[in-house]
């Protein structure tokens, strides 16, 4: 099991786009052979700062989930509503 920070900095005045999209592709994670589990946090401090945070069965499933048509697709909307690209940390690994 590996769990994985996923970063996101918004455009100004896209957040509540991204939070209701976020519920789209909650729904399109569980449908992902290897995905657990995804929650969303918003930065207190720095309101149009995002973590998604994700758990795998493998680093693996992850990699193959990044390499997705879905994840692609995903990244071709965040050029409309993210302030660059997203940063992916994995956080902890356990076997």
């Amino acid at each position: 099991m590996i769990t994985v920070g996923m970063y996101y900095d918004v455009v100004p005045g896209k957040e509540a786009e991204f939070e209701r999209d976020f519920a789209t592709v909650a729904e399109l994670l569980r449908t992902v052979p290897g995905h657990v589990g995804s929650r969303l946090y918003r930065d207190v401090f720095r309101p149009t700062s995002y973590l998604i945070y994700s758990e795998w069965e493998s680093r693996d499933a992850f990699r193959a989930f990044t390499q997705s048509a879905a994840f692609a697709e995903a990244r071709r909307w965040g050029r409309d509503i993210l302030l660059g690209a997203p940063r992916h940390t994995i956080l902890e690994a356990s076997v």
